[in-house]
């Protein structure tokens, strides 16, 4: 299969998204976190705060600040345990769940996070978080500022950031449930990854910018994984110092530079570690895709033009003027809840649709190197939603505009049951919703800009989107359950977005709910 088609199908066959029947062993499925074997740990306090208000003072980062923002961030935080029945098996026995801050596609985490710190109470180096003993694990010891800064194509000044988070993909984690689908969700899996780790980020009163091209082999080499299992999607720098002041959009030092060289500076680095499945299956689509998206070379650095969305002949509802939402970040985090069947239809004031638009697009802007620096941030992002029983808002089909604070018009009515029949999972009843937002982005994947990296990156900027959605939401007293299974067509001819070379990225219900039982602890001293 070509890679065009492999991508075609990930979004034109819905039925993809539904895990293949009989095909999965359940008994030899891999941990939801990587354990490393026999190497020095520190460990990181386990007395982490239960509130996350405003933003903190920029005080010097240690190592027990660090350990209470990675744990926000993805650390460990409750076991729950649910009926068996709330899955549709009568059968089966209760299913318990290790969860996180953040969402996940089938609750696996895909996800790994690596830390290159530069503090006083810990040896300079590159650090594994191991989040089931919520700890660091030392991998390469050293100060590898000039490495690190000239894999990212010399666009950061290193001595002015005390520690970078590396974002990797493990490709087997979700790919023995979801099989090739499994690249989709683990690109949108990041974003809202990196969503969560932007939003701590100001509560500790860091600053950070999101690289998504550097050198991936350098990378990867520096943190010793193999790019056949395990690949970085994202380089974030870590500061106490005004993100302008480091963080460059063009080469501020020597020419171009190649991975091939700079992985040479260092010894090649293999760690033990512990996945637990016994027969890991080949994955050569994901393992194919990976290696066309990846950048030897930083002469292959790109900016995005960004295309400005002009309205015509569109009836505009003017939203109420609200102020943003001020909530205590580690509580959202807790009450955030995705609905299935347990949604209920309620209404939906015209305060609160503008609530839930303006935060989770006030919050979404952030320093990338897509667009320069010195430019306002601008995101390859679109919110599309249809409204349903909302008071003071016609039901309807919209685009919002932020800058204006409305809501555009595109068809009237409805369009509930269109929306129903378009899912190919029965799992959530779309006539409870009043608010179905979809996030929608450039039809042909940003190739024409980054080539086959430009899948991935549109995948984690839905992802961070969503992330911001779910804690507005959950800010206001909802729910909001993302989903994939879903014709993207049928809702790309609601809002017309085929003739302007937009699609459907992901579709997120967002309402009212009844909670399923369940057993809850938090897993915190």
């Amino acid at each position: 299969m070509s890679l065009d088609s492999f991508l075609h199908n990930l979004h034109e066959d819905t039925h993809e998204s539904r895990p293949p029947d009989g095909e999965i062993d359940w008994e030899d499925a891999p941990l939801t976190y990587k354990l490393y074997r026999s190497l020095p740990v520190v460990p990181l306090s386990s007395e982490v705060p239960l509130t996350l208000g405003g933003r903190e003072s920029c005080a010097n980062p240690d190592l027990k600040s660090i350990g209470h923002f990675l744990w926000h961030v993805y650390g460990l935080t409750q076991l729950s345990q649910y009926s068996a029945a709330n899955f549709m098996d009568q059968s089966a026995g209760p299913v318990q769940m290790n969860r996180r801050f953040v969402p996940s596609g089938g609750g696996l985490y895909p996800n790994e996070l690596y830390v290159y710190l530069k503090t006083a109470d810990v040896p300079v180096g590159v650090y594994h978080y191991d989040a089931a003993h919520h700890r660091l694990v030392l991998l390469r010891e050293g100060n590898f500022d000039s490495y690190l800064a000239r894999a990212l194509g010399n666009r950061c000044d290193m001595s002015l950031c005390f520690g970078t988070v590396f974002v990797s993909v493990m490709f087997w984690k979700n790919f023995y449930k979801y099989r090739d689908f499994s690249y989709r969700l683990q690109g949108l899996d990041t974003g809202v990854l990196i969503g969560q780790l932007l939003e701590v980020t100001k509560r500790f009163g860091y600053e950070s910018g999101v690289y998504f091209q550097f050198l991936d082999r350098a990378v990867n080499h520096l943190l010793g994984i193999s790019d056949r299992e395990e690949s970085v999607y994202a380089v974030i720098p870590l500061s106490t110092e005004p993100t302008l002041s480091w963080f460059h959009d063009r080469n501020y030092g020597e020419g171009v530079v190649a991975a091939v060289d700079l992985c040479r500076e260092l010894p090649v680095v293999r760690h033990e570690h512990y996945v637990r499945s016994k027969k890991v299956k080949d994955y050569p689509m994901l393992t194919k895709m990976n290696e066309a998206s990846m950048l030897d070379s930083t002469g292959s650095f790109r900016h995005v033009k960004v295309e400005k969305h002009v309205e015509s002949g569109i009836q505009a509802v003017y939203m109420p003027r609200v102020e943003r939402l001020s909530y205590d970040l580690a509580s959202i985090c807790r009450k955030r809840y995705s609905p299935e069947t347990d949604f209920v239809l309620s209404k939906m004031a015209a305060s609160e649709v503008a609530s839930l638009l303006q935060e989770a697009t006030a919050s979404f802007s952030y320093f990338n190197d897509l667009k320069g620096h010195r430019e306002k941030p601008v995101s390859l992002m679109s919110l599309y939603c249809c409204l349903y029983n909302a008071q003071g808002v016609p039901d309807g089909a919209y685009r919002y505009d932020r800058t204006a604070n409305m809501l555009h018009r595109i068809l009237p009515g409805d369009h509930r049951l269109r929306l129903q029949q378009g899912m190919s999972l029965g799992n959530v009843n779309l006539f409870q919703v009043p608010l179905c937002v979809h996030v929608a982005g450039d039809k042909e994947h940003l190739k024409s800009s980054l080539g086959y990296r430009g899948y991935r990156i549109q995948q984690m900027e839905a992802g961070m989107l969503v992330q911001r959605l779910l804690l507005a939401a959950s800010a206001i007293g909802m729910g909001g359950r993302p989903l994939l299974g879903f014709n993207s067509s049928v809702s790309d001819e609601i809002y017309k977005l085929t003739q302007q070379g937009k699609t459907s990225l992901i579709q997120i219900p967002i309402g009212h709910y009844r909670q399923r039982p369940c057993l809850e602890g938090g897993l915190h001293s």
